[in-house]
Parts: structure tokens; sequence; C-alpha cells
């Protein structure tokens, strides 16, 4: 008899976490435009904030390829953009707090993070530029033991709510990577006001544009030291698009699941669809790209728990970012088309992830970027 892998128990808890917790509720959370910050306590519990972090401030040591399955099986049980976004944001908030923050600041900050006491965001984006971080405008003058902090941020996930947001300022020259640094605002600063976005998908994800007017923190908020920003937020943007990847090998099986579950009940011409080779054909389509995708997923997961993530990998990141993502839109076009008219409904999986795609294959680096960073590593 085959003893499951703890990879394998990992998925059936998150797979009946996403399914009983997050799927029978995304409709309501997309209407009413958040969800219960009970969540992150439920997720809590099951240890599942703490995936990947140090024990010592209540996480969990993982490998990439633990890491991954949490992803995907949120992704396709709960199948929701919006959740993931804003329930994991502390992912990619949170790093740079425990790679480069004092033990004191951790102490402060990480515990309550994982417990889902606290909710983590990372703001790096500004209204007048995304991909390129060396452009950042928002500065911050050193003032005795504090730190004013003058600008914009925008696309900011979980910027409504965040109670800790990592921020990327200008503390050196006006242009260029050197003068980037990274400081962890408190969310209740003064001078610190939020402003909801509305878009396309992502709906119970609070997205907002954040302004900084004269906000002060103190000095031993510096993530690292002066100039180290750049460096420490393209190391993070590794993390993210490999998680973003992961996400999107989820929603493309959570529409496939769909798909296939209709293409069984659904008939045309007296015969479910499935019996229609055109029909079957689509969901071989998808499982090609699904298949592949998961295992260039694992491969590249491999490497990285092998301690090979040189400039090679950091190309094969990029690149696959873009194939997952590309794979989650296929397989939503196809899925909606399988569908139909149900397809176009708001409350079916696929209407769902459709939406939501374009914000995957821009989000932590624009599959252009992606490109050009690849070919860079490779020296193409």
């Amino acid at each position: 008899m085959h003893e499951p892998t703890e990879r394998e128990m990992l998925y059936d808890m998150v797979r009946r976490f996403a399914s009983e917790q997050i799927a029978p509720h995304v409709t309501d959370w997309d209407e009413a435009g958040e969800f219960p910050r009970q969540l992150y306590l439920q997720a809590a519990e099951l240890g599942l904030l703490g995936i990947g972090y140090p024990e010592e401030w209540g996480g969990t040591p993982a490998s990439h390829s633990l890491r991954s399955a949490l992803w995907i099986a949120l992704c396709r049980h709960g199948a929701s953009g919006g959740v993931l976004a804003s329930l994991l944001s502390h992912n990619i908030g949170l790093p740079p707090v425990v790679a480069l923050g004092s033990e004191t600041l951790c102490k402060q900050v990480v515990p309550d993070v994982l417990a889902g006491r606290k909710i983590a965001a990372l703001a790096i984006t500004e209204p007048g530029g995304g991909s390129d971080v060396a452009a950042v405008r928002t500065r911050a003058r050193r003032d005795g033991d504090h730190y004013v902090i003058d600008g914009e941020k925008t696309f900011i996930t979980s910027g409504m709510r965040a109670d800790w947001i990592t921020v990327a300022v200008r503390t050196g020259e006006e242009k260029g990577a050197s003068g980037l640094s990274l400081i962890l605002v408190p969310g209740d600063s003064a001078g610190l006001r939020r402003s909801r976005l509305h878009k396309m998908g992502w709906q119970c994800s609070d997205t907002a544009q954040l302004f900084f007017d004269g906000v002060r923190v103190p000095a031993s908020h510096l993530l690292g030291a002066e100039g180290e920003g750049f460096r420490a937020i393209m190391h993070n943007f590794n993390g993210e698009r490999l998680g973003i990847a992961c996400g999107a090998l989820g929603f493309a099986q959570a529409c496939y699941d769909e798909a296939q579950a209709w293409a069984q009940q659904r008939k045309t011409f007296g015969v479910t669809i499935n019996q229609h080779q055109v029909i079957r054909h689509k969901l071989v389509d998808m499982q090609q790209r699904i298949r592949s995708t998961e295992a260039w997923l694992d491969a590249v997961a491999a490497r990285a728990d092998g301690g090979d993530t040189g400039a090679d990998w950091v190309g094969e990141v990029c690149v696959l970012k873009n194939q997952a993502t590309q794979t989650m839109q296929f397989c939503a076009d196809t899925a909606v088309q399988i569908l139909g008219g149900m397809g176009f409904m708001r409350g079916t999986v696929s209407e769902r992830i459709y939406r939501e795609v374009k914000v995957l294959t821009i989000g932590g680096g624009t599959e252009e970027i992606m490109k050009e960073l690849a070919a860079r590593q490779w020296r193409i």
C-alpha cells in the first residue's frame, strides 16, 4: 500500500481547506469586495501561513516542492485569485523582513503575521512605473532616528488592510538602482492614506493606492543597509514569480476540472458533449499544456531545493512564469468555450478565472519583461 508523502499530505490538507472554507463562499466574497479576516486565522491554525518560514518565528521550514503544493492546491480547489493574492500576500511582503530585518523587528512582526493576527504587504509599483524598479521615486530622508517618507504606490495587494507594508524607497541618488532601500512601514502610521482600486478580477482582494505624506518611521525599520533595496527586490521577485507559476497551474487545473465535469453531463444532439470528438480534443489540449507545465515546475523547484539558483535558474523561472500563465489563459478560454453560455455567467469557476488571467501575466513582471530578463540571464 502506498504511504502518502509529505507533499501529498500537505496537498490533501489544503484541498480540504480550500474546498470547504473558500470555494463555497468566493462568489459572495467577490460581491462584498473582500473576504473575512477570520480566514487568515483559519489558515494559520493549519500552519499554512508559516510554511517556508523559520521555526523561531512560528513558521515551518519547507522545500520549494512543498510550498508549490500549497499554492497549487489552494488555487485548484479554492479557485479564487483574489483569495490567493491577499491570503498569501505575506509571501511577498515578509521575506525581506526575515532576510534583512533586525532580530528585534522580526520578533515584533513575523510571529503575528504567521499566526494570522496581522497582514503583511509589499509596495513596489508606483503610478509612474511598474516593472522598471530602478525608477522608483518615493523618497525616504533620514531625520534623526527616523525616516520621513513621501510618495505614492499603486496596485498594492492587501493595501487596504495591511498592518505592515514593506516599501521600496529612494534613500540615495535621484535615479538608478543603487539609491533604493526597503523600509517596513506600520499600517497605522500618521500620514499614510489608502484608496481602494476597482478591478476586472480579484474582486475580493483589497487592492489599493497608497499615499505617503511625511510618514515617519523608526530608522530601525530599515531592512538591511541603505542602497541594498534593489538586490533584495530582485531576489524577492524570483520567489514571487515561482509562486505565480504554481498558482497559474492550479487555476488551469481548476478550469479543466469544471470543463470536464460539464462535458460529462451536458447533452447536445442526444449525447453528452464529451462524446463529440471536438470537445474531447479540447480537453486533451488542456491536459497537454497542464502536464508539460507541471513537469517543468517540478523540475525548477527541484533545482532550487538542490541549491541551484544561479543565473540559468533565474532565466528558467522567468520563462516558466510565462509558460504557466499562458497555460492558464488557454485553459480558461477553452473551458469557457466548452461551458458555452454557462461559461459567461458569474459564479462559474471558469468565468472568474477568465477575468483573472491578465493580472498574472502582468504581476510580478510582464511577459515581455520576463523574456528580456531570461535573455540576459542566458546571454542570448
